[in-house]
């Protein structure tokens, strides 16, 4: 009698872990909750280098990945004009600040800003429109040259300011 309930034991905890591992539960935030239903099409405008200072490639990096971040991420259809969502602006700032002073009086740090102002219209639901500034930040080390640093600065500061962009306008959650 004792082995069988041994056996029954083992059984038992040899089971259990595959139950639970196949009772898990998923979930996918792929970061949209949009209705499509109701949208079915975004049109997003190219955004214009507006600032003080332009680094042409900014604004052609800045504009395809706002274009792939909703092509990937949601089945909208990209058009041209007339869209269910519309977004536009233009990016504002493009600056470099020091940010931290050394004893001797010179900057050890380097603030390197993007700024860019979005308009917002969601044709279905008037009540979302907004227009917005979205900004992003990196420090660099001030002996090194902007043009050395700027390339990979900006392709973070691009990717952190289209995923807020994403989740202001489609991320309702």
């Amino acid at each position: 009698m004792d082995w069988i309930k041994i056996i029954k034991h083992v059984a038992l905890i040899s089971v259990l872990p595959l139950l639970v591992m196949a009772c898990t539960i998923s979930y996918k935030f792929n970061g949209s909750s949009i209705n499509y239903d109701k949208v079915k099409t975004i049109c997003i405008e190219d955004f214009p280098i507006k600032s003080a200072y332009v680094y042409a490639p900014l604004g052609t990096r800045f504009n395809d990945e706002l274009r792939d971040i909703f092509i990937r991420q949601t089945r909208l259809q990209l058009v041209k004009a007339n869209g269910d969502l519309h977004i536009e602006g233009e990016i504002t700032g493009y600056n470099q600040y020091n940010e931290a002073v050394q004893a001797d009086g010179y900057s050890s740090k380097t603030k390197l800003t993007i700024t860019v102002n979005v308009r917002f219209v969601n044709n279905t639901n008037h009540t979302e429109d907004f227009e917005q500034q979205f900004s992003a930040f990196r420090t660099y080390d001030s002996s090194q040259l902007l043009t050395a640093v700027q390339d990979p600065l900006i392709a973070e500061m691009v990717q952190e300011i289209v995923e807020q962009i994403f989740n202001a306008t489609v991320a309702n959650w």
